[in-house]
């Protein structure tokens, strides 16, 4: 029986996202499968290229005689990059995108930079031959060679630039020396290095070469220079570890939930997971949040583990990226550390995947394919036969849902891994500030801790909540929001007067009085950073204000510059948004201002509640971690929201439940399942019938499902560089009638002429 493959050929043109069908040679058939590598003949003259096998089928679209047939299977490939080949058609599949889209995704080191060579010329004569060859090259007056010869005696190994450069020696002049096996000219590759490693080596390295070195060899020694670092866990650290090793080869255990308090020591946990995995001969991905990628972050595992770490971040050149991947695929190093691109790290031995702080929105993509890291990470986890593992004090609802449903093992840490206490916290109630006369945005309360902290010499971080801040109303006398009566989301205020819902599309006149206490002093939010710095600097003459925000990181290494020089004590004030409150432990901040606690509750999304309660928790988390005791003071104008409560008490629990309960009620994620269409186009007439009539398909088909369909309306930002945004919702207690769902309308798209000049994305939520 014969049998066939579509194959993809090239994905670096999109106008090649289709597909090619080739016969299967009787030698592979059985062999080849989807996601191989595979070297077809392609185009005039039968050029042999690479593609990626989407499907093999016993039925052919033409006559067999007329298709081609597959030369081979890539075998220096069909590790690595055949797996992640089949990750990228399972996003395609789930998440809604081209074959081409996901492929990129996937495999972006194939996006090659050009190659930085180090090369050498080397003396191959012993010594006294060198001496006796120089004499008869002086006699014969050949005085370019004799030249190269005599720097050689001098120093055996020279570099290229210096041989044609300082020494003026031709291309011509070393081969014939080469020729006659005088030299040996050798050519090697070098990877870029990210800054934050270069650093380290700079800084402190101990002088080994571990690259050289097997996984093991670089463990065990780097283990025994830093067993402080190795001999400290806890007695609940030291479980989580033992369980996880204990059932490695169990294929029902694959994914594990880590709840641990900030400052429980889940790092910890994760170098000693790491480590082990090295010593089975396998490799680790570390996912953080990028903006968590900091050299305070990196210098532990780099003293740990040496040159077989490897970093990635958003900073990094192309080229740097290429060489970090290029240096995993040949195994020259063991573990990537960074944010959601290093997941797709070609290794070819993978054998844990960690992403810590798992319930950061970081991890979801904004661009096509719009994957979530944690539930990539599961499939490629089981692709690969992987062990997954999660981290957070605030984990997300999705990942907790499906630890209590028994899908992931779930540990808990309740204590700090250094013995100290959780700090203290006090809500400050801003209404009650208001009625007293206090307009300043800060409380009395936390004034005078501020004034406290600085006569004691000890550091502060005052976070600025600014996420979700723009547009919603609300009332400074008595906290009151306006929302929208069918979606229990804030409405945005608009330019035109207007306050409108961006998931169903209600709208309403805006308002000069709070409807529900009749005071004036309702509206939008107007304070920034720079406002803060400056009453900071005011208030405290002699305090020593950093502020870290957009502004202040634009530069390449802005982040780990600000955040070095206050961890070196330079300053007394760390003032910032959420970036200053992600993963950082700083042992002299005994003091967090929270300010604008709720302005990230009102945020008009489902999950602005969660967001707000992660946030709050997390920037509660930075003070006391050293000797002294840490205090907290939350700013808020709803003192009473559970969210807020939950925070100030550290009580996860409590939040899950209560937060549980609503979603379950409006059959939000995790509950159910929700799928968003984003549609876009420069002409907004044409979008709006478009979207009308996507809409009108969806519910039609949502009654065959028993879905729900809200919208279509404005995104909340509904025009960006002239083109205009407009959403679609789709919820349904269960993923897979959602995925059937996206198939349907993603054939109405194709099939509909008038989608043209539309386009329309697909999300997960």
């Amino acid at each position: 029986m014969e049998l066939f493959a579509d194959i993809i050929i090239d994905i670096s043109h999109s106008r090649l996202d289709q597909t090619f069908q080739y016969r299967i040679p009787e030698p592979l058939q059985g062999v080849l499968e989807p996601g191989n590598v595979v070297e077809v003949p392609f185009g005039r003259g039968d050029r042999p290229t690479k593609g990626y096998v989407l499907r093999v089928t016993e039925y052919s679209a033409c006559p067999p005689e007329k298709l081609k047939e597959i030369a081979r299977i890539e075998t220096d490939l069909a590790g690595a990059e055949s797996k992640l080949t089949a990750l990228a058609l399972w996003m395609r599949d789930y998440y809604g995108c081209t074959t081409v889209q996901a492929l990129r995704t996937v495999l972006p080191f194939r996006k090659r930079a050009a190659q930085r060579k180090k090369r050498t010329v080397e003396l191959k004569l012993p010594r006294e031959e060198a001496h006796l060859l120089l004499e008869k090259l002086r006699q014969k007056n050949q005085k370019a060679r004799a030249r190269l010869l005599e720097a050689l005696i001098g120093e055996p190994v020279l570099p290229r630039e210096v041989v044609t450069g300082s020494l003026k020696i031709t291309a011509s002049v070393l081969l014939a020396l080469e020729e006659q096996g005088v030299i040996a000219c050798e050519s090697e590759q070098v990877y870029r290095t990210p800054e934050v490693l270069r650093r380290l080596r700079e800084e402190g390295e101990d002088g080994r070469d571990t690259a050289s070195e097997t996984p093991a060899e670089a463990g065990r020694e780097v283990k025994q220079a830093n067993t402080a670092e190795t001999i400290r866990l806890n007695r609940g650290q030291q479980n989580i570890v033992d369980t996880i090793l204990s059932e490695w080869d169990d294929p029902d255990c694959r994914e594990y939930l880590i709840h641990g308090v900030t400052g429980s020591g889940k790092t910890a946990v994760y170098m000693e997971l790491i480590d082990a995995v090295l010593r089975k001969g396998k490799q680790a991905i570390l996912l953080i949040p990028e903006i968590s990628l900091t050299y305070q972050n990196v210098i532990r595992f780099y003293h740990r583990f040496g040159d077989r770490i490897s970093v990635l971040h958003s900073r990094l050149s192309q080229a740097e990226r290429y060489d970090q991947f290029e240096r995993a695929r040949t195994g020259d190093i063991d573990v990537m550390i960074g944010p959601r691109s290093a997941l797709f790290t070609p290794f070819q031995k993978l054998g844990i995947i960690i992403i810590d702080e798992e319930h950061e929105s970081s991890y979801k993509s904004e661009t096509v394919p719009r994957y979530h890291a944690r539930e990539t990470a599961q499939k490629r986890a089981a692709l690969e036969c992987a062990k997954l593992v999660l981290g957070s004090a605030t984990p997300s609802l999705e990942a907790y849902y499906e630890a209590e449903t028994g899908k992931s093992r779930l540990f808990t840490l309740t204590e700090r891994a250094t013995g100290g206490t959780l700090p203290s916290v006090t809500i400050a109630d801003m209404r009650a500030e208001l009625r007293d006369g206090n307009r300043s945005i800060f409380s009395r309360i936390l004034y005078e801790k501020i004034s406290e902290r600085l006569e004691r010499g000890q550091q502060i971080m005052l976070f600025l909540n600014r996420r979700g801040y723009s547009g919603f109303i609300s009332c400074r006398a008595c906290g009151y929001v306006i929302k929208c009566p069918h979606c229990d989301v804030s409405l945005s205020l608009h330019r035109n007067g207007r306050l409108v819902c961006h998931y169903c599309g209600y709208e309403r006149e805006a308002v000069s009085r709070c409807p529900e206490c009749g005071s004036p002093y309702i509206g939008g939010f107007k304070v920034g950073t720079q406002q803060i710095e400056e009453l900071v600097s005011r208030n405290f003459p002699r305090a020593r204000v950093l502020r870290m925000d957009a502004d202040t990181t634009r530069g390449k290494d802005g982040h780990a510059e600000i955040l070095r020089a206050f961890g070196d004590r330079e300053a007394d004030v760390l003032v910032g948004t959420q970036m200053i409150v992600k993963g950082h432990d700083f042992p002299h901040v005994t003091l967090v201002g929270i300010l604008a606690a709720d302005l990230s509750l009102n945020a008009a999304h489902y999950q602005a509640t969660e967001r707000t309660f992660e946030l709050l928790t997390q920037a509660a988390g930075r003070a006391g971690r050293g000797a002294e005791a840490g205090e907290v003071v939350i700013q808020t104008y709803v003192p009473d929201n559970y969210a807020i409560r939950s925070a100030a008490a550290q009580d996860y629990l409590s939040f899950y439940r209560q937060e549980m309960a609503y979603r379950a009620l409006s059959g939000y994620p995790p509950a159910g399942d929700m799928m968003a269409l984003h549609c876009t186009s420069e002409d907004s007439k044409k979008l709006d019938v478009a979207a009308a009539y996507l809409a009108q398909f969806a519910r039609k088909l949502a009654r065959r499902y028993e879905a729900d369909v809200i919208g279509p309306a404005d995104e909340a930002v509904a025009k960006i560089n002239d083109i205009y945004r407009k959403a679609l919702y789709v919820k349904h207690p269960q993923a897979k009638a959602l995925t059937a769902m996206k198939n349907v309308i993603e054939q109405y798209i194709e099939i509909n002429t008038g989608f043209q000049g539309i386009r329309v994305q697909f999300e997960r939520r």
